[in-house]
């Protein structure tokens, strides 16, 4: 649940309350004054923004001259309080000329209560765009002198900023060369047991997009999704084309999807921000393609001597390869000396993490590599207690490989000017907790 504040503050360096605003009537008015003896007047500012006076939370920030202090009554999210505060701070500077101060405040009740009014309702946060609120909250500030700068123009199309519809991008921008470049960058969790055997396997993936884009264009992404091919099919009457489809799973969007559009067309439609921003996150359970298998051997001879032998297998496609694969082999903590064949890369001992540690730069698809160890213990005198074997651990990068599959099917882009645009689209697998039990 976002916070929902009952009461926000703002004071000067000695404690007297500049302006305030009451959103909720569950605590007093004179809550400040419990502010102002128990932490102002103890010298405890500082050591944490977070502090609790009888049942209630103060959370407070200091900036410029100014402390603003957020009072709330329940248990309420202490990040989300924290970064209304930074915007609220952001969107006074530019209706002030870049100044947020004690004297800035003081020259701007009327603005200030109205924008308080226009950010936050009942106690939780509404809409901080400057941008957006410029249109139709127009009194300008009373300046500083020593601001300079002029207040940004109002952006154009006031009807669209309004309801929302593209309050994230604004008019008139132009580029020479129109761009759009699109990763798809996707991290595997996996436990796998000694014997090859999948435990527990899912993708957790987001779609990075940097556009430079000129004028307001219409973007449509299509993905393999089995949904949203199945609807196109639906649409077009025609059957479904034969090839590899996904289910998504826990799919979030960017404020700028049309989300009516993908209810009822299963499209990803938006008019993308300038610059970069990630358009969607999703997580997938089922139909893994798994980039390494692992399978371990590990012998204890007796009670100072061990042999570890591990061979890795890469299952992507030949003319793809790894970067940056790390096998981290766990070993007991009295371990002495260590001797390594490697078939590929470099392979030590990690004292500090008690691990065998196998780099390989690059690793091709469709290759295994292997690692023979001999580790030798230090013999201790007390009764052995049995080694519980932390799971094999990996980590890698893969280049233009997708563990659930995920294809940029088409990538559109429509714009009264009909200028071309170069779409570039480049797909990363990562390893998220990557796990063998050895």
């Amino acid at each position: 649940m976002p916070v929902a504040a009952s009461a926000i503050y703002f004071l000067n360096l000695r404690g007297d309350v500049l302006i305030n605003r009451l959103y909720r009537d569950d605590v007093g008015g004179n809550m400040v004054d419990a502010f102002r003896m128990h932490i102002m007047q103890t010298k405890e500012l500082g050591t944490c923004p977070v502090r609790q006076i009888g049942g209630c939370s103060f959370l407070y920030m200091r900036i410029s001259n100014v402390y603003i202090v957020i009072v709330v009554s329940s248990n309420a999210n202490v990040a989300c309080a924290f970064k209304f505060v930074v915007e609220a701070v952001a969107l006074f500077k530019s209706y002030f000329g870049g100044a947020f101060d004690e004297d800035a405040i003081r020259n701007n009740f009327v603005l200030i209560y109205e924008l308080l009014d226009e950010i936050m309702d009942f106690g939780y946060p509404q809409n901080l765009s400057p941008e957006i609120l410029k249109l139709y909250i127009t009194q300008e500030g009373v300046r500083s002198p020593f601001s300079s700068k002029a207040s940004d123009k109002p952006v154009p199309n006031a009807t669209l900023q309004v309801t929302g519809a593209v309050g994230w991008r604004r008019e008139g921008l132009m580029y020479k060369k129109n761009e759009i470049f699109l990763d798809i960058v996707e991290s595997v969790n996996l436990l796998m047991s000694s014997k090859g055997s999948v435990l527990r396997c899912d993708v957790t993936g987001k779609i990075l997009m940097k556009c430079f884009l000129s004028g307001m264009p219409d973007l449509k992404l299509g993905l393999n999704d089995k949904i949203g091919l199945e609807k196109e099919a639906q649409l077009k009457s025609r059957p479904t084309k034969s090839g590899k489809t996904i289910e998504l799973d826990d799919v979030t969007f960017h404020q700028c999807v049309n989300l009516t559009r993908f209810n009822s067309e299963k499209t990803v439609s938006f008019v993308p921000p300038d610059g970069e921003f990630e358009l969607m996150k999703y997580r997938i359970t089922e139909g893994v393609n798994l980039p390494f298998r692992v399978l371990p051997t590990i012998k204890e001879l007796g009670r100072t001597r061990m042999e570890i032998n591990v061979k890795v297998k890469s299952v992507f496609g030949a003319k793809m390869f790894a970067l940056g694969v790390v096998v981290k082999v766990p070993v007991p903590k009295q371990t002495a000396k260590t001797s390594f064949q490697t078939t590929s890369g470099k392979a030590k001992y990690n004292a500090s993490i008690d691990s065998l540690v196998w780099k390989i730069r690059k690793f091709p698809g469709q290759t295994e590599a292997t690692m023979s160890a001999e580790v030798e213990l230090i013999s201790t005198m007390g009764e052995k207690k049995s080694w519980n074997r932390p799971p094999i651990q990996m980590e890698f990068q893969v280049p233009m490989f997708t563990a659930s599959g995920l294809r940029v099917r088409f990538l559109k882009v429509w714009e009264k000017s009909g200028y071309n645009t170069v779409e570039w689209v480049r797909y990363i697998t990562r390893a998220g907790s990557y796990e063998i039990r050895c």
